[in-house]
């Protein structure tokens, strides 16, 4: 998915941390300009060495590992138990991830994508223990991919400076091995906290949530996050999605907080219901499509926006 590129007035901020050179030269790409996002200020920031990252404490135990400066804006949550550490997803593999949890945790980490598009898998390479998804799809996804890294590091799609010796022209999502296979229902112990595996298909084949029940966690992946909701690759399926967010919605009198993987790493439990009632809203003819890029309408209502293949069928 791509974050929501909003024009605003923030060019001050973006000129000052962000990107100068390219403001000066007025090549500054217009989502860059909403930057930094004012959920930000309100969560702990945990300082880093490492500029490709921004990292933020968002519950005990729990670091959302942001990647501001490409356009999809990934975030990726380093969850931490008392004998291991759990890594849902491993962000654009543009920069070095592996050394983030590194100051993060001494604890021994394992890696699940939340799905296995290429923004969140790019640094799976880097991990010995990665678990996923018992499906060709998930299998398919770990041979790596040129094609779709390449797109991410396009004209328009980088905000500043990408890290010293990054190589644009050799950038790809590098295989990965698979250790393990997860199944819905399956829990993962991580020693005085456990996760359990939601599968969520819709968004992916391989769409996963998690949810920490005892402290009122909800890791939504791609499933939800603030932001356009990316409905539109041939391998999405809208049913599938609609029943994976009423699952979702089934829980939220247990969720203290949603975390989703792009833009902005907390929400309330409400958009879930919400969500819920505005797709359905969409799929019964009621809300107009407005036109996009490439083949693509968007949706919009109640606060939410749906990216769809103009050919979707309801």
């Amino acid at each position: 998915m791509i974050s929501l590129k909003r024009v605003c007035g923030a060019i001050v901020f973006c000129i000052a941390i962000f990107a100068p050179d390219l403001c000066a030269q007025g090549e500054i790409p217009a989502w860059c300009r909403a930057l930094p996002r004012i959920e930000y200020k309100s969560l702990q920031r945990i300082p880093l060495e490492d500029a490709w990252f921004e990292v933020y404490r968002v519950s005990p135990g729990v670091f959302a590992i942001y990647e501001p400066h490409q356009s999809e804006e990934t975030i990726g949550y380093l969850i931490t138990g008392q004998q291991r550490a759990l890594l849902f997803d491993t962000g654009m593999g543009i920069g070095d991830i592996k050394k983030i949890t590194s100051t993060l945790t001494k604890l021994p980490v394992v890696v699940l994508n939340s799905h296995t598009h290429n923004d969140h898998v790019g640094g799976n390479w880097q991990f010995d223990t990665i678990c996923g998804m018992d499906l060709d799809f998930t299998r398919a996804n770990a041979r790596g991919s040129r094609d779709a890294a390449q797109a991410e590091v396009a004209p328009g799609e980088i905000c500043g400076d990408l890290p010293k010796g990054f190589d644009k022209q050799t950038y790809m999502t590098k295989p990965w091995k698979i250790q393990a296979y997860k199944h819905d229902g399956d829990r993962l112990d991580l020693g005085g906290r456990s996760l359990e595996v939601m599968a969520t298909p819709g968004h992916a084949p391989d769409s996963v949530c998690l949810f920490d029940r005892q402290h009122g966690l909800l890791f939504t992946g791609d499933t939800y996050y603030p932001g356009s909701i990316w409905l539109h690759d041939p391998a999405t399926d809208l049913e599938a999605y609609g029943a994976s967010i009423r699952r979702l919605a089934a829980l939220a009198a247990h969720v203290r907080i949603v975390l989703g993987a792009h833009n902005i790493p907390i929400a309330p439990p409400s958009v879930l219901p919400d969500l819920v009632s505005a797709f359905a809203a969409v799929r019964s003819g009621k809300v107009s499509a407005t036109p996009a890029s490439s083949g693509r309408v968007e949706y919009k209502v109640g606060g939410f926006t749906f990216l769809m293949s103009a050919k979707s069928k309801f």
